[in-house]
């Protein structure tokens, strides 16, 4: 179970003359690599829900991506493309001499773990994709149909909101909020690490990449798609998701059927973190799944 635990090392690592700040977890030899969502987010929310997974015996790795938390924060829209993060995580990788890796993309980082793969596969050991998406016009689809059960009224004033870009009016701030606690943590109230990831969000490369918030996809990555790019990826992938996800189960059947050493788990009373909302579920399948593929 996740609990909050000091880094036993932090790195400074320099990355495109900028400074990347890694935190590593245990001595174990095989590595997890944990990939963060947001875009924009601190790594806390994610490092500290498998910061855990020293008891059994890995070492756990995670960093802040550029332009967040302890990682400079340059200003540069062309700095925030998914391109520029996988070779990012590359230099995070050789530089800390981590060999093969088990990678954990959550989220964003799904799909920073997913291009990763493309790009590295002699690199990883295993896939882990966790709540995250591999289709993006897919997702849109899929969130037009979680917010109509809004309402249409609902909606109708979503989408007025949106073409005026009034996306800090108080009854669209409502809608989304509703939409939150439905789809992205429906906890009644979230975890301290969760909290201190979202209260230090850098917006620049949020914004940039993804939109205002998230259920409007409107930045670089609104039409990113390896759907046909999948089958490529030959490693073992674990993929899961919450039966009430953002990201939908049905975007995660999509990358099931792609890959093909994939398997899939939906965990019930769950949405975008069920490391948080439901780890007797959880912790389980990960921990098995990464014991099923220990290296010999």
């Amino acid at each position: 179970m996740w609990r909050e635990i000091e880094p036993e090392a932090r790195h400074q690592i320099g990355v495109d003359g900028y400074k990347v700040v890694a935190y590593s977890f245990g001595s174990g030899p095989e590595t997890i690599l944990c990939l963060n969502g947001g875009p924009g987010l601190p790594c806390d929310y994610l490092r500290d829900a498998h910061s855990c997974l020293i008891d059994k015996g890995y070492c756990v790795v995670a960093f802040d991506q550029l332009g967040t938390g302890a990682s400079d924060r340059p200003t540069s829209p062309e700095l925030w493309t998914i391109g520029r993060y996988v070779e990012e995580t590359e230099t995070v990788r050789k530089t800390l001499g981590l060999g093969k890796v088990h990678m954990l993309g959550h989220s964003w980082g799904g799909w920073l773990a997913i291009d990763y793969a493309l790009a590295y596969p002699q690199n990883l050991q295993t896939l882990i994709l966790e709540d995250t998406v591999a289709d993006m016009p897919h997702l849109i689809t899929e969130l037009e149909r979680l917010r109509a059960a809004l309402g249409p009224e609902t909606v109708a004033m979503m989408q007025k909101h949106e073409a005026q870009g009034s996306y800090d009016h108080p009854e669209y701030l409502a809608a989304i909020t509703i939409l939150n606690y439905r789809h992205v943590c429906r906890l009644p109230e979230w975890p301290a690490p969760v909290r201190r990831s979202l209260n230090d969000w850098n917006l620049g490369p949020y914004a940039t990449m993804q939109g205002p918030n998230e259920f409007h996809y409107i930045g670089n990555l609104k039409d990113w798609s390896r759907i046909l790019d999948l089958p490529r990826i030959n490693v073992p992938t674990l993929i899961t998701t919450g039966e009430h996800d953002e990201l939908t189960p049905a975007c995660a059947l999509k990358m099931k059927l792609a890959i093909s050493n994939a398997e899939l788990r939906v965990f019930a009373n769950a949405s975008h973190m069920p490391f948080y909302e439901n780890p007797g579920d959880y912790y389980p399948v990960l921990i098995d799944f990464l014991s099923r593929h220990r290296r010999n």
